[in-house]
């Protein structure tokens, strides 16, 4: 894999800590968390069209969006539970805890669906040093969480 899919990946993942601060601070200002989490996804949308547009790719045919597992479907809901958490929690948990713990939770899960090779996950077992890893997240959060 390239270095730029790295840097990608690395800043996305940046981001979602100032996601969450900007997603609960708009929800502040609205007064309507609910609604911010809407006008969130519009901007996503909108964000993913212009991508789509960009890159010239066209909408698949409508066998092949029948022929997706059930489960594929589910990475909405996945999405919103995640923006609903940052309008609801981050701001009173602080960035680093919210996205401590949101973090060390994608980890240990992480960990299982590789272990299982579940979601379409490559079979990668859950060996001493990976459980290791996940332990010193844990051990991390606590202490992010405890000062």
């Amino acid at each position: 894999m390239s270095a730029q899919a790295y840097l990608f990946v690395a800043v996305s993942g940046a981001l979602t800590a100032a996601q969450s601060g900007s997603n609960a601070q708009l929800a502040r200002s609205l007064g309507r968390p609910w609604l911010v989490a809407l006008l969130v996804s519009l901007v996503t949308a909108a964000a993913f069209v212009v991508a789509l547009l960009a890159s010239g790719a066209r909408l698949p045919e409508a066998g092949r969006l029948a022929s997706a597992p059930w489960w594929a479907w589910t990475g909405g809901l996945c999405g919103a539970a995640y923006v609903a958490s940052t309008l609801f929690f981050a701001e009173r948990m602080g960035a680093g805890l919210f996205t401590g713990l949101t973090i060390t939770a994608a980890i240990l899960t992480s960990i299982l669906l590789d272990h299982f090779g579940v979601f379409g996950f490559r079979q990668h077992s859950a060996g001493l040093m990976r459980l290791a890893g996940a332990a010193l997240m844990v051990l991390g959060i606590g202490i992010i969480g405890r000062f």
